[in-house]
């Protein structure tokens, strides 16, 4: 996997596959928030969302409150977006299809 920063046009083609993620003002990171049920299903979808995150060696920046988890991906190595922060993120993507967050 690539550890060069991406140009922003390519940054801008691979959101069009990740609804919701949305590019930081200083392009230097992605984000989205996520919205569960209640706490239980917040904290499952992060425990999931950390062993993705371990197997990839690519952890990401996050937050809880009660229902929500807000999550952010750089690449500090390359001091903003790479491709691996696109694989994570396409990878969390994939388990909220099993999982149901209430809004994306």
């Amino acid at each position: 996997m690539s550890l060069e920063k991406l140009p922003s046009s390519a940054i801008s083609e691979r959101l069009l596959s990740l609804p919701g993620w949305s590019v930081k003002t200083d392009a230097e990171a992605i984000e989205k928030e996520f919205t569960f049920k209640n706490f239980n299903e917040a904290w499952g979808f992060m425990t999931q969302v950390a062993l993705l995150a371990e197997k990839m060696d690519h952890h990401p920046d996050w937050s809880n409150v009660y229902r929500k988890v807000r999550i952010l991906l750089t690449t500090h190595d390359v001091g903003g977006l790479s491709e691996k922060d696109f694989a994570l993120a396409g990878q969390i993507e994939a388990l909220i299809a099993f999982s149901a967050p209430e809004s994306l």
